[in-house]
């Protein structure tokens, strides 16, 4: 296949991908040039495949254990790798990171770090501190942010706007991590930090007993208390990108947010069902971004929240 030819074949099967995937995401990225969000598309197509794999998942609905965790990390990371050295890879999806590689020049180590993060999984490796938590969520989620960011036009040695696009990225897995405590532990998996039950007197593998869902709760509210701190410091950071994807940024940290925010006001209550932010909602960011994205602050500062790792993975 010549990806210059077929990139319409491309943009339109990442298009169902996010369409199918995430309601939320889609939705910001209409607010895109079309250019930037058919490029957002194809990195969305990749991200989506990678964590099916990893996860079990069909178009990340229905989480279930896989007993073949390391070849399917493997077959991950040899795709990637066709996808980087401009081959025809086995699936689209992998096709689709190498037309957006090649159109936005994405460096390697940010793929590396984003698969160093389904190796966690595959290892079932489980945080013990907070600072655990959040190298892991730059793995899986703020590796991300910085790819997009350069989707976006940030240049890959632009440290300051790829610390925020980062902070972003911890924001979104840390609302994830508070909404999918329940789904996780059906699988086995458990990103609260060892430390963090301990201090609520939670023994490993019980925090979803019904006697413990107060402490759960409280463990919840901290995490949405970092995801909001995160959502705030990525926001200042809105102002380094163009109008139009400031505005998209703008919309999906406010709409993502809201995840975070229900989960804390839900306590106790937060995994009786799924959490997720209404059309409704989400339409209220899109005007209410757009707003934000005509006067934004003048000054971020120099760096995000969270010290961003600076030689992980392949240069």
């Amino acid at each position: 296949m010549d990806h210059a030819t077929d990139r319409s074949a491309l943009v339109a099967y990442a298009s169902r991908a996010i369409g199918k995937g995430s309601k939320s995401f889609s939705l910001a990225s209409k607010l895109f040039d079309q250019q930037t969000r058919e490029r957002a598309w194809l990195l969305y197509a990749w991200c989506r495949k990678c964590d099916d794999l990893a996860d079990g998942q069909d178009l990340g609905h229905g989480m279930t254990n896989i007993d073949d965790a390391a070849a399917r990390l493997d077959y991950i990371r040899t795709q990637t790798d066709k996808a980087y050295a401009g081959q025809l890879c086995d699936e689209r999806a992998f096709d689709c990171l190498a037309l957006v590689v090649s159109e936005c020049n994405i460096p390697r180590r940010f793929a590396d770090d984003v698969i160093e993060g389904f190796a966690l999984d595959a290892a079932e490796w489980r945080p013990r501190s907070e600072d655990d938590l959040y190298q892991y969520c730059y793995h899986v989620a703020g590796a991300v942010g910085c790819m997009m960011a350069i989707v976006m036009g940030v240049a890959p040695d632009d440290e300051t706007t790829l610390d925020r696009a980062c902070d972003l990225g911890l924001a979104f897995q840390l609302a994830n991590i508070a909404r999918d405590i329940s789904e996780d532990d059906s699988v086995g998996r458990c990103y609260l930090p060892i430390e963090w039950l301990a201090q609520m007197d939670i023994p490993p593998g019980q925090h979803m007993k019904p006697h413990y869902r107060d402490q759960l709760a409280r463990l919840a509210k901290r995490l949405a208390d970092r995801s909001e701190a995160y959502e705030a410091s990525a926001r200042t950071g809105a102002v380094l990108l163009p109008f139009r994807a400031r505005w998209a940024v703008l919309a999906a940290a406010g709409i993502y947010g809201d995840i975070a925010r229900k989960v804390r006001d839900r306590g106790a209550n937060a995994w009786d069902h799924r959490t997720f932010t209404r059309k409704r909602s989400k339409l209220g960011w899109v005007v209410r971004s757009g707003l934000q994205s005509i006067n934004p602050p003048e000054d971020i500062g120099r760096d995000g929240l969270w010290t961003r790792p600076r030689k992980i993975g392949a240069e």
